[in-house]
């Protein structure tokens, strides 16, 4: 039974042995042909040429067939005698054959079939089914419609740690396979298809405990359940594995098309992007910048992965973002600057003694400072050698890149072996980039890419890489995991909470009708929505609602001016654009008046009806405008969401989505995050804003959503005003959610 946190939710992955799947003792293979040209035949020769080689007993299962290429054919699953670790199922209609499969303690199944959830409503009524079967069973099935990339043979004569390839179609992990014609080491391939059972997150989980595994790539459409990818996610970011994905779904357009493909929701772009920075998954854009940047991660890996994987915890170095660009042209060198600029990463000036260093070498006319253009002879002699040597030795140089554009053998090949032999004395990562587009010289294919070196092809992709190589560090040298305290109780303030949500005036809007009845959605008043913000401590304006102008002047008074006021009613939103609020209101006779216009606005706005009175406000002067809220994701649950702005957060779009659970170091991390910060660290000689207090709200707002993960719709503190001392919310809209049965609904 795996721990579970406050909302019932597993805050551990499910363990599952797969070595079997991998490297199963026996096979039985369901559908097995020998008929020439047909599509089984050469499924069953592929699984068949895998299983041996992976040492396993193959056993062919056809009722037409005595024997399959010879070997003996078994009518049904129940005549092999033999114990069985994996069923590859290739008949169309499997769920028969996986009842077989249960029946017989098999270990893993493999479905290729399609027609399944990606076609409609009778493939989600049979995926639902055959989920139902597997549920009360031992068996563990890929698919359905998957494909035969589980089954890859992989090259064995190639040196290093490797990729671990994840992908949701075949076609689009066809060219990471292929970087093993580069020399660059792939050890798995996992299709995981529709992902009626086996899903991304438990190869993740897998892969990220193979000493082998460098890094993990993934082709992703769409994700199963949010809370089993955090929770992989979370176990390769404290084994200190890289994870680099292409996730699509970033337009509408793309998530229709994710949703045919397999049946699985895309979910929210920007809250999978904000999950991804929460977990340090490297998001890249294309196939060519998955393959480059994996491999790139693999071949450097940081000097405490292993230690990370021992489960030692070790001590990290905070690196600067340090890259010298080293090149044999100047107009290369200052190319490559840009680029490397431009993707936020230092330049670093070599220190005084290494550039008189390489002057020993290079002429003084040149640059030396960084970018170090070498003006291309040195390259040619034993110079070069030197000039790396002292480069790398640099204290301020964590990483070194070459652009080799001209592709002359006449430097190029003495380079690109200084490249490789330097790599070896150095734990600072080297990328090469090879600029010829004829990619046939002996300096590449049989220097460069016989060796452990990164190497690009592109400027662009190598720079992506520095980046992601340095983002993956500091994510490794900061990460605290939200799951190590995962909140096991309900906060001391939800009680007082719930009593708020369930008095809560009742909006009307009806959500959905389920089985059980009708949901209906609240929506609380601005005060009852501040009183469960108070209930965990977030610190509120002081306030009362008033539904007299005696009661409002007694409350300006106890208050004092100046003072805000606004209608009160539970049924009208954004008030300021109704003209509804009024701020600075500093007499009793500016209360009277106020007091009677909002009323009678509110009334119009109403269609006649009465608010609930007049809410009467102190005024707070100052400070940053923030936004802070709880959305529901529809595949990861309860969202927090920190933007800059108050009223312009929607024309500013500046916001920073994460996850619960999150330790404080994620909600400052939120934070800086924002374009915005700089705002709350005292721009242009404004008062330094309290990030403390505005990261202890973040941390209260989380409590409150795994508190309330079933009652709570919505939250929006906006705005929520940083001051130089304080966080304060100035107003807030919660929305609530209960049901009903369906006779008292109609």
């Amino acid at each position: 039974m795996r721990r579970e946190d406050v909302g019932g939710r597993p805050i551990e992955p499910r363990k599952l042995d797969l070595d079997l799947f991998f490297r199963p003792r026996s096979v039985a293979v369901v559908g097995a042909s020998d008929t020439p040209r047909r599509p089984n035949t050469a499924m069953y020769e592929k699984i068949r040429k895998w299983a041996r080689a992976a040492g396993a007993t193959v056993y062919p299962i056809n009722p037409t067939r005595a024997e399959v290429g010879g070997v003996r054919c078994y009518p049904s699953l129940y005549d092999v005698a033999e114990g069985i670790d994996l069923v590859a199922v290739l008949v169309g209609d499997p769920i028969p054959i996986i009842r077989e499969a249960i029946e017989r303690k098999a270990k893993f199944a493999v479905v290729f079939a399609a027609g399944f959830a990606e076609v409609g409503a009778e493939g989600e009524r049979l995926q639902a089914e055959l989920a139902s079967i597997i549920s009360t069973s031992d068996l563990h099935v890929l698919g359905p419609n998957t494909n035969l990339n589980a089954f890859e043979s992989f090259r064995e004569d190639l040196p290093g740690k490797s990729i671990a390839l994840i992908t949701q179609s075949g076609h689009q992990g066809r060219p990471i396979f292929q970087g093993q014609e580069l020399g660059i080491r792939l050890s798995h391939w996992a299709p995981t298809g529709n992902e009626v059972d086996l899903e991304v997150a438990d190869f993740m989980t897998y892969f990220a405990d193979q000493p082998d595994v460098g890094a993990i790539a993934c082709y992703v459409e769409g994700f199963k359940d949010g809370r089993s990818l955090m929770l992989a996610a979370d176990h390769a970011a404290k084994r200190g594995v890289p994870v680099v994905a292409v996730k699509v779904g970033r337009t509408s357009a793309g998530r229709e098309m994710a949703k045919a493909h397999t049946g699985h929701l895309a979910g929210s772009d920007a809250v999978v992007s904000g999950v991804f920075r929460q977990f340090g998954i490297l998001r890249v854009d294309c196939l060519d910048e998955l393959l480059d940047v994996s491999a790139a991660l693999a071949r450097s890996p940081l000097a405490s992965t292993a230690q990370h994987r021992a489960g030692a915890k070790p001590r990290h170095r905070r690196l600067h973002r340090g890259v010298c660009v080293y090149s044999i042209s100047g107009g290369t060198g200052a190319h490559m600057a840009d680029l490397v600029a431009a993707a936020g990463l230092g330049l670093p000036k070599l220190s005084r003694a290494t550039q008189e260093q390489l002057h020993e070498w290079i002429p003084p006319y040149l640059s030396v400072s960084n970018p170090v253009d070498n003006g291309g002879a040195p390259s040619a002699d034993w110079r070069g050698r030197k000039i790396l040597d002292a480069i790398v030795a640099d204290p301020a140089v964590e990483l070194l890149i070459c652009p080799i554009t001209g592709a002359l053998a006449s430097m190029g090949n003495r380079l690109a072996k200084d490249l490789v032999d330097v790599s070896a004395t150095t734990s600072k990562p080297i990328f090469v980039v090879w600029g010829s587009p004829v990619g046939d010289e002996t300096a590449y294919r049989e220097v460069l890419l016989k060796s452990d070196v990164p190497c690009f092809r592109t400027f662009s992709n190598a720079v992506l890489a520095a980046k992601a190589w340095f983002d993956h560090a500091e994510h490794v040298r900061s990460y605290r995991s939200g799951f190590d305290s995962a909140a096991m109780r309900r906060s001391p303030g939800s009680a007082a909470a719930r009593r708020i949500l369930a008095a809560g005036s009742h909006r009307g809007a009806l959500a959905q009708e389920s089985a059980s009845g009708f949901v209906l959605e609240q929506g609380l008043s601005e005060h009852s929505s501040k009183q469960l913000l108070a209930a965990y401590g977030i610190p509120v304006t002081r306030e009362e609602v008033c539904t007299t102008r005696s009661e409002a002047l007694s409350a300006a008074r106890r208050i004092g001016y100046p003072v805000v006021m606004k209608a009160a009613s539970s049924e009208l939103s954004h008030k300021s654009d109704l003209g509804l609020v009024a701020v600075g209101v500093s007499s009793d006779a500016a209360v009277r008046s106020t007091y009677g216009r909002l009323l009678e606005r509110a009334s119009a706005e109403l269609g006649g009806g009465a608010p609930e009175g007049v809410l009467v406000c102190e005024q707070v002067a100052g400070g940053v405008e923030t936004v802070l809220g709880i959305a529901r994701d529809e595949l990861f649950g309860p969202v927090v969401m920190l933007g800059m702005g108050g009223v312009l957060v929607e024309l500013l779009d500046d916001v920073a989505f994460r996850v619960p659970p999150f330790p404080l170091s994620e909600a400052r991390r939120m934070i800086f995050e924002l374009k915005g910060s700089r705002l709350l660290q005292g721009y242009r000689g404004a008062p330094k804003a309290d990030i403390g207090a505005l990261a202890s709200c973040i941390m209260k707002v989380q409590h409150m959503a795994l508190d309330l993960a079933d009652e709570l719709v919505e939250l929006d503190v906006n705005p929520l005003c940083v001051t130089h001392d304080t966080a304060v919310a100035l107003d807030a809209l919660a929305v609530s959610r209960r049901s009903t049965s369906n006779a008292s609904a109609r």
